[in-house]
């Protein structure tokens, strides 16, 4: 097996995200589920985005962001995921080589607009998403590059890629290129919605082995394994999976594989102002640790690091790089 070019391939949804900031009651006005995930259609986007406050635009989508966080702690990144040739598209493009993200995935060029995601912030620092997927839908198994994946040590997806059935297929197919080029598997359950929706096809992946490297938060592995008790849930993914890394919020991180569990302490912030890509960005520190060979406890911190980063301030994606954070608290990278 050769050397990777690439620490980490990042596959998941283009998302442009329109965030804004808002009040417990406007998203009881809406019914809106606070903290959630909801997929919407292009007429309750455009009625959303009317009824919405002053908002600033930012690329995001969960791998996108973790395929970023990755490049700014000095790690090598691609990115697969699907964009139209519209504005949005080319701003996402730029957004991402920018970045340092290598992304050329082709883009479509009929069809629906690329997508966008409505995220409310309200004041204790959650986001409530509702997402118009648009060109992400198009993903498809002809999108995967198989060379790329073939030269990623690690190749991440987003639970959210089950939503659209083609892209479903993309993951199966990346999946199956990887192991068989020795590469390891990854996946984020992206939330507990999310988890609602494909339980046990989640399982699944997990139990067969497809999945390498689990990310979960409290809420999504509880969901997973359909119980009130965290520990319950913790015990009974030690028997399931190789290796997961578990976020408790203000609590830190669990690193969790069949021989036990280590508890990682929260990286200290002054105030939370957006949760929006806490749990992307410590996907990135965890997996540059990783591909670093870095003890796996270390691995975790450096995800803590990047996720206080992020959640520290608007928008779901470094607004100071990484890596100067990292050697601040002592890493050598």
């Amino acid at each position: 097996m050769s050397d990777p070019k690439y620490d980490v391939l990042a596959i998941g949804n283009a998302i442009v995200d329109i965030i804004a900031r808002t009040e417990e009651d406007f998203l009881l006005r809406e019914g809106l589920a606070k903290s959630s995930m909801r997929l919407i259609d292009a007429a309750e986007a455009d009625r959303l985005y009317d009824h919405m406050g002053p908002a600033i635009e930012a690329s995001g989508g969960s791998a996108g962001n973790t395929a970023v966080g990755v490049a700014s702690l000095g790690g090598r990144a691609a990115f697969i995921g699907k964009v139209a040739d519209d504005v949005f598209g080319k701003l996402y493009r730029h957004d991402m080589k920018a970045s340092g993200v290598h992304f050329d995935t082709a883009p479509l060029s009929r069809g629906a607009p690329t997508a966008r995601s409505m995220i409310l912030i309200t004041p204790d620092g959650e986001r409530t998403m509702n997402t118009y997927l648009g060109a992400c839908q198009a993903l498809a198994p002809a999108d995967i590059d198989a060379r790329l994946v073939e030269e990623s040590l690690v190749t991440y997806l987003e639970g959210y890629l089950w939503d659209p059935p083609e892209a479903k297929d993309a993951f199966r197919r990346a999946a199956r290129v990887a192991h068989g080029a020795g590469r390891q598997v990854s996946i984020t359950l992206s939330d507990a919605f999310c988890v609602d929706r494909y339980r046990p096809e989640f399982l699944g992946l997990i139990r067969d082995k497809t999945i390498d490297i689990l990310f979960a938060n409290d809420s999504e592995l509880r969901s997973l394994y359909e119980t009130a008790s965290f520990e319950t849930a913790v015990e009974a993914l030690r028997k399931d999976c190789r290796l997961a890394a578990v976020t408790v919020g203000a609590e830190g991180a669990l690193v969790v594989t069949p021989d036990g569990v280590v508890k990682v302490p929260a990286t200290p912030v002054d105030a939370v102002v957006d949760t929006t890509g806490a749990g992307d960005l410590f996907a990135a520190g965890f997996l540059f640790g990783f591909a670093r060979q870095m003890p796996l406890a270390d691995a975790a911190r450096l995800g803590t690091i990047a996720a206080a980063e992020v959640i520290g301030h608007i928008g779901p994606r470094p607004a100071t790089p990484l890596a100067a954070l990292a050697r601040e608290a002592g890493f050598k990278i």
